[in-house]
């Protein structure tokens, strides 16, 4: 394993020990790959039950070299997907979400695996990463529990908008990955009906399309590549995005707002999609 420069702007992927962590590397390789980036694998070897004292007892010691193995076993793995790959590894002490969100304060993006647990058990779970890392990281977070559709042709990305700013930032984003793909960008609005209706749903729906044609206007322009299409569906956003992604190469939203949990940014919609989406879930932060 090389050395690792602080600040440089990496992709980086969480690697759970107890998890199978192929399907996350293999997609995080090739997004560094497509964008020219190294990339960075972590491990973080949880602490022991004394805190205030280095462990060097066998058990420990054990832990920490099964780490390295790992760590040195995947990284030969990302080598032979893409032989010129910049690619390291690192082993470090802690607790694995602040482990993770620290050493990816200055990264590109951080890409992690999930189980598809319930939200209680993905919340509870010891070694869960999905929420905290997700709702508090200040990059863009792939959570890839599902492999892409790369069969559907033509392959293509959806954005999920609702014209507030991290909508803006997760549409810019989902540009420039379809852009990078070769991909059509099915750009998403979900319309749910309010229980007292002040406009008719004609004019509802009407507002939703303006705001998907004003919302994408600039970018279209900057990435003429990408075929864009707009869609204005109607029913529960978690549904109806998930639905619409349902065979596509990964879901881009924004994040926003604080959710159930104290200290917690992660929106209602955002964790709905990380437990209802079967492609990779990309949530974009304001900024």
């Amino acid at each position: 394993m090389n050395g690792h420069q602080p600040g440089s702007h990496d992709v980086v992927v969480g690697i759970d020990p107890d998890r199978e962590w192929h399907l996350p590397v293999a997609w995080a390789a090739d997004e560094a790959h497509r964008r020219r980036l190294p990339l960075r694998l972590v491990l973080a070897v949880p602490p022991g039950h004394d805190t205030q004292h280095v462990d060097d007892t066998p058990g420990r010691i054990a832990l920490r070299r099964a780490g390295a193995d790992l760590l040195e076993a995947a990284c030969g793995w990302v080598r032979d997907r893409h032989p010129e790959a910049s690619v390291t590894g690192e082993l470090l002490e802690g607790s694995p979400a602040p482990v993770l969100g620290g050493a990816a304060r200055d990264a590109r993006m951080i890409v992690l695996g999930s189980r598809h647990l319930s939200r209680t058990a993905e919340f509870l779970s010891a070694g869960s990463l999905v929420v905290p890392v997700t709702a508090q990281a200040r990059c863009p977070v792939v959570v890839v529990g599902d492999a892409e559709h790369i069969s559907q042709q033509p392959p293509y990305v959806v954005a999920g908008i609702d014209g507030s700013p991290s909508a803006t930032a997760a549409l810019a984003f989902a540009f420039d990955e379809a852009d990078l793909r070769g991909a059509t960008l099915r750009v998403v609005c979900v319309w749910q009906p309010p229980l007292i209706m002040l406009d008719t749903v004609e004019e509802a729906l009407r507002a939703q399309r303006t705001l998907l044609s004003e919302a994408t206007a600039g970018l279209s322009e900057k990435y003429p590549d990408v075929h864009v299409t707009h869609e204005v569906l109607t029913g529960h956003p978690v549904e109806e995005l998930a639905r619409a992604a349902e065979h596509a190469l990964a879901v881009v939203v924004g994040r926003r707002g604080r959710g159930g949990y104290t200290g917690m940014r992660i929106g209602s919609v955002v964790h709905g999609l990380l437990h209802r989406a079967h492609c990779p879930v990309i949530t974009v932060p304001t900024g």
